[in-house]
């Protein structure tokens, strides 16, 4: 039955995805010109965009994931879907994972499938590329999932947008500075594992605690 409903969530979704595809161009077209600016801002130049390539590239993958965390149950609960839910006879937390597994699929991945072209415009040296790219597939997730326990608590509020970034902003500098961190220690030639297992733990505690939180936090705004 959950991997029924999962299947069912998840197609619901693509469905609507597709019906606004302008819309699912939105995060990777933020991205791009986030990296475009800064690199217009730094002149373009090689010694100057190297060193800063990877905190602009993290910090365009955050934000591009931010422009959509408002509307992650936003529009479930004006339709009347988010009460289906609480009904429906599979855990609450089970569809928030999915509900929220789809918005990384959606926002930060393929924002993480163009780095590698976006580092070659920021000059990013190709070494630390590896390093970078686990980085985010382990930091992007967790993101998310904090993203999910925030718009679940403002799911009842209206034009939260602000409010939503100013919640999850604070709990996503950790998770900026170990993923940017990671590759800062590349470059200087230290071991990365240590910033890499951190996220990778931080990961494991997000999948366990954010779904149940955030389902919780989505009764108490319906109860």
């Amino acid at each position: 039955m959950m991997w029924q409903a999962a299947r069912a969530l998840v197609l619901r979704d693509l469905r609507l995805l597709w019906a606004r595809r302008g819309d699912a161009l939105q995060p990777l077209l933020f991205a791009l010109l986030t990296v475009v600016l800064f690199a217009l801002g730094l002149g373009g130049q090689a010694r100057a965009l190297a060193p800063v390539a990877a905190a602009v590239l993290w910090l365009a993958t955050l934000l591009a994931g931010l422009l959509a965390l408002d509307h992650l149950f936003r529009g479930d609960a004006e339709d009347g879907s988010l009460e289906q839910w609480m009904l429906a006879p599979v855990p609450l937390w089970w569809l928030v994972l999915i509900r929220t597994l789809m918005h990384w699929a959606t926002s930060a991945l393929p924002v993480i499938l163009a780095v590698p072209l976006l580092a070659e415009l920021l000059y990013l040296p190709r070494t630390q590329l590896p390093v970078l790219l686990a980085s985010l597939l382990l930091g992007t997730p967790i993101l998310s999932l904090l993203g999910a326990v925030v718009a679940a608590l403002t799911v009842g509020m209206r034009r939260a947008g602000i409010l939503v970034a100013l919640l999850a902003l604070p709990l996503y500098v950790p998770v900026l500075v170990f993923g940017a961190g990671s590759v800062a220690a590349q470059a200087q030639g230290l071991d990365a594992t240590g910033a890499l297992l951190l996220l990778a733990a931080g990961l494991v505690l997000a999948l366990v605690l954010a779904p149940v939180t955030a389902a919780a936090a989505l009764r108490i705004a319906h109860s």
